[in-house]
C-alpha cells in the first residue's frame, strides 16, 4: 500500500497513524490518477493544433468572403454564396470555442447549438444558389416541366416512376428544405432543455433520453432535405453543367451529413467503451461530452480542407471582372459594409417561406431575368441567365405558374 498525508510524513513505528489521521487516503499500487493519465483533449497540443487549423481556415474564408463583397457585381447569387461560405467561420470557431471549454460538460451543447441552427440555413441558401444560376422557377420549368422523372434506385427515383416534372416538384424541394430551417433550430433549443434537466446525454439511446428522440428526428429532417436537395440536382444536372455544381454539392452535403453521422459514431464508441472516459478528481465531465469533444477536435480540422474546397468550389474570381468601375477600381469599402448588410438581411427566406408555405400557391407569377453573363473559362460558369450588367436588365418574362400538378 502508499499511504500520502496531507503535508505531514507518518511514523512507521505506529501502525495506526494511518487510520488516525483524517487528512490521508489510501491509493492501490498501479491505479491511474488525473496527472498518470491525461486526456489528450485537456492537453495545450490539442489546443495548439486544432487552433492551428481554425485561424488558418478562418483567414482563407474571411479573405473569400471579403473578395466576394469586394466584388459583389451579382447581387442575387453572391447573397446566397457568402452566406454559404459563413459556415467555415461558425463551424470552425464554435468547435474551438467548445473544445477550449472542454472541462465544462454543459458549455459544448451551447455552443452546438449555434453551429446546428446555422447549418440548417446552408441546404437552403444553396438550393436558392442553384435557382439563381438557372434563372429563376419559370425558367426552370421552361426546361424541364413535363419531362418524364428518369425511375432509378441508384439515385434514389424509383418510387417516382410514371411522373413528371412539375411545378410541384419545385415546390416539394423548397418545402422540404425549408422544413429543415425550422425543425434544427427547434431540435437544437430541445437539446438545450432537455440538457438542463439532465434528460440528454450524447450516445445515450435510452428510451427516458431526449437525445434518441431528438437524433430521430433531426435524421428524418435532414435526410429530406438532402433527398430533396439531390432530386433538384438530378432534374437539373445538365442545365447546371456549365456551373460545375459537383463540388458544390459535395461540400454542402459533406459538412451538414457526415459531421452529424460523425458525431452520432463518436458516441456511440464512447458508449461502448471505446473512446476512455474521464475519471478525476479535479475533472467531472458527464457521459457524452468526450465524444463531443473529439468531434469538436475533429471538425476543428476538417474546416481547414473545407475551407479550402469551398474556396475553389466558390470562386470570387468570375464576378471580379464585372465590379471594375470606368477607371479600373474596385468597390470602396463603404459598398463593402453594405453588400454584407444586404447578403445577412433574412428578408428573402422569410418571404420564401410564406410564399411556398401559403395556400396562395394555387396560381402565383415568377419574373426572372434572362441575361448574358460572364463566361468562365475552364468549365466554372457559363451563360448566367440571372446577372446584372450595370443595373440594367435585357430581357425580362413573366410566366405564370400553377401547382395543380401533383407531385
Amino acid at each position: 500500500m502508499t499511504v500520502r498525508g496531507a503535508g505531514l510524513a507518518p511514523d512507521p513505528a505506529s501502525p495506526t497513524t494511518a487510520a488516525a489521521s483524517p487528512s490521508v487516503s489510501a491509493i492501490p499500487e498501479g491505479s491511474p490518477t488525473a496527472m498518470e493519465q491525461p486526456v489528450f483533449l485537456m492537453t495545450t497540443a490539442a489546443q495548439a493544433i486544432s487552433g492551428f487549423f481554425v485561424w488558418t481556415a478562418l483567414l482563407i474564408t474571411c479573405h473569400q468572403i471579403y473578395m466576394h463583397l469586394r466584388c459583389y457585381s451579382c447581387p442575387n447569387e453572391q447573397r446566397y454564396i457568402v452566406r454559404i461560405l459563413f459556415i467555415v467561420p461558425i463551424y470552425a470557431f464554435d468547435s474551438w470555442l467548445s473544445l477550449l471549454f472542454f472541462t465544462n460538460d454543459q458549455y459544448y451543447v451551447y455552443f452546438g447549438t449555434v453551429r446546428d441552427c446555422y447549418e440548417a440555413l446552408v441546404i437552403y441558401n444553396f438550393l436558392s444558389l442553384c435557382y439563381e444560376y438557372l434563372g429563376g422557377e419559370s425558367s426552370i420549368m421552361s426546361e424541364i416541366r413535363g419531362k418524364p422523372i428518369e425511375s432509378s434506385c441508384v439515385y434514389g427515383t424509383c418510387c417516382l416512376w410514371g411522373k413528371t416534372y412539375s411545378i410541384g416538384f419545385l415546390r416539394f424541394c423548397k418545402q422540404a428544405t425549408l422544413q429543415f430551417c425550422v425543425v434544427k433550430p427547434l431540435m437544437a433549443v430541445s437539446t438545450v432543455v432537455l440538457q438542463a434537466f439532465g434528460k440528454y446525454r450524447d450516445g445515450d439511446f435510452d428510451v427516458t433520453s431526449g437525445y434518441l428522440y431528438v437524433t430521430i428526428i433531426y435524421n428524418i429532417s435532414v435526410s429530406l432535405a438532402l433527398y430533396a436537395l439531390f432530386l433538384f440536382y438530378f432534374a437539373t444536372r445538365e442545365l447546371l453543367s456549365p456551373y460545375s455544381p459537383v463540388l458544390k454539392f459535395f461540400m454542402v452535403k459533406s459538412v451538414i451529413f457526415l459531421s452529424f453521422w460523425q458525431g452520432m459514431l463518436l458516441a456511440i464508441l464512447e458508449k461502448c467503451g471505446a473512446i476512455p472516459k474521464i475519471h478525476s478528481a479535479r475533472v467531472s465531465v458527464g457521459e457524452g461530452t468526450v465524444a463531443a469533444g473529439y468531434q469538436d477536435f475533429i471538425i476543428c480540422v476538417e474546416m481547414f480542407f473545407a475551407a479550402l474546397a469551398l474556396r475553389h468550389a466558390f470562386t470570387y474570381k468570375v464576378y471580379a471582372d464585372k465590379r471594375l468601375d470606368a477607371q479600373g477600381h474596385c468597390a470602396p469599402m463603404k459598398s463593402i459594409s453594405s453588400s454584407l448588410k444586404e447578403t445577412m438581411n433574412p428578408h428573402d427566406i422569410v418571404q420564401d417561406a410564406i410564399h411556398n408555405f401559403s395556400p396562395a400557391y394555387q396560381q402565383y407569377t415568377q419574373q426572372s431575368t434572362l441575361e448574358p453573363g460572364p463566361t468562365w473559362r475552364g468549365g466554372a460558369h457559363g451563360l448566367s441567365r440571372s446577372h446584372s450588367l450595370s443595373g440594367a436588365r435585357d430581357n425580362e418574362k413573366t410566366l405564370l405558374l400553377s401547382s395543380d400538378d401533383e407531385f
